[in-house]
């Protein structure tokens, strides 16, 4: 299984961005989709999840602004992110599969906001 994300990119505070993942087979109907993001010097955070249920959970920093969605058709999940800060700056990463840090990985695609 292989993950594709993309989407990132340099944006003005308050503006959005929209990341799409896509997997090389149809893992996303069997297995949880997760967003997580790591800035430089800390943690890996837990962005978003869908379920294949389609059960959405977010972490509290990004409640109101990220919407995780997802295209069983076409094998991929977006995070439509929206009124972005500063501090939402980091590496994005797709996951599926077993829980982390097991599973399988995107390869990152980097989200830069500036003030």
């Amino acid at each position: 299984v292989q993950l594709q994300a993309s989407g990132g990119g340099l944006v003005q505070a308050g503006g959005s961005l929209r990341l799409s993942c896509t997997a090389s087979g149809s893992i996303f109907v069997v297995f949880p989709v997760n967003w997580y993001r790591q800035a430089p010097g800390k943690q890996r955070e837990l962005v978003a999840s869908i379920t294949s249920g389609g059960t959405t959970n977010y972490a509290d920093s990004v409640k109101g602004r990220f919407t995780i969605s997802r295209n069983n058709a076409r094998d991929t999940v977006y995070l439509q992110m929206g009124n972005l800060k500063p501090e939402d700056t980091a590496a994005y990463y797709c996951h599926t599969g077993p829980s982390a840090p097991g599973g399988y990985w995107g390869q990152g695609t980097l989200v830069t906001v500036s003030s």
